[in-house]
């Protein structure tokens, strides 16, 4: 680790190979906390290279525990966080939007290091359960067209750096993996990113997997579609810069989306939103994540109609139907 380190001190990155084997080590608990927590601010100091980040993901994944859910015909919505907006849980409903439209969704989420209340934080309070068992998650699927993956289940590798993450409090590199280790290796993903630059090495990235994905990228630096203002989407057929208007939604200020100040507030907002009780910004900007996400799952849609569906999933209960299936 101490020449990986001066390497990164001198300014120079890793290799694609180097990157992965380091993070294999990490996973394995060669290191100590100050050589893991040296490692990760690097890379609060300067960007993280497509090389390395290709390299973490394949460690990452090569240390995963991989269920078997009988198809990779799902999908993932996910922001990698990290954005410093402390907005109310929208992936998590969204996903819940999706599922309820008719769509496999598997949910890959964690408990909140740069906010207060992660995915994993709300469906904890919210009573459920967090299993890696394969055949409890394919019922679940099946059942209530959505599963639930709690990253640390999934990931035991990262009980080595969850104490430094939690202690650093700030995103680290691993922001910006989570979207990209779903356990399921879903088909489809849907994924908000906290930057431009991100955005574009999470272009470079997809672009060579073959899945169909729609990357998001607001402009004022939301990780997902805020409806503050224009929003950047990459999809495989190319870019757009988006406008809240071009979604037939209005434009909302930032205020509109604060997340609760406890889990319990959170986990508040989350089922008025889903009861119908939400106020029109928290709605609509589940309905256009969801919208989006619907859009990402099924190509013979176009945007309008897959926005179409979220509103209906939402406002008809179906949402809230699959929760209830979900914690049942």
């Amino acid at each position: 680790m101490k020449q990986v380190l001066q390497q990164l001190i001198d300014h120079k990155a890793l290799s694609k190979e180097t990157a992965k084997q380091v993070l294999l080590n990490i996973g394995r608990g060669q290191y100590n906390s100050s050589q893991m927590a040296a490692f990760m601010t690097v890379y609060l100091m300067r960007n993280i290279t497509v090389h390395e980040l290709e390299g973490f993901r394949e460690a990452m994944l090569e240390l995963c525990l991989l269920p078997e859910l009988g198809t990779d015909q799902v999908i993932d919505l996910c922001g990698t966080g990290g954005d410093g907006k402390d907005t109310f849980n929208i992936s998590t409903l969204a996903s819940f939007v999706v599922a309820g439209a008719g769509y496999k969704v598997a949910k890959h989420g964690n408990t909140g290091v740069s906010s207060i209340c992660g995915s994993s934080n709300v469906m904890a309070h919210l009573g459920y359960t967090f299993t890696n068992d394969s055949t409890t998650l394919r019922t679940k699927l099946e059942q209530a067209n959505l599963c639930f993956l709690h990253a640390p289940l999934f990931h035991p590798a990262m009980k080595e750096v969850a104490p430094i993450r939690k202690e650093l409090g700030v995103k680290t590199f691993f922001n910006m993996l989570g979207p990209m280790i779903n356990p399921a290796k879903p088909h489809f993903q849907m994924v908000g990113v906290f930057s431009l630059e991100l955005l574009r090495l999470y272009t470079y990235l997809y672009q060579q997997t073959g899945k169909r994905f729609v990357l998001l990228h607001a402009l004022d630096g939301y990780d997902e579609v805020s409806l503050t203002g224009p929003f950047k989407m990459v999809t495989p057929e190319g870019e757009q810069i988006l406008q809240p208007s071009d979604l037939g939604l209005p434009t909302y200020q930032e205020s509109d989306l604060a997340g609760g100040s406890t889990i319990e507030a959170s986990a508040e907002i989350f089922m008025k939103v889903l009861e119908g009780r939400g106020t029109p910004a928290q709605k609509d900007a589940v309905i256009a994540n969801a919208g989006l996400g619907i859009y990402c799952s099924d190509e013979r849609l176009t945007l309008q109609e897959s926005l179409q569906k979220a509103r209906q999933s939402l406002e008809t209960g179906l949402a809230l139907k699959t929760l209830n299936t979900l914690l049942a």
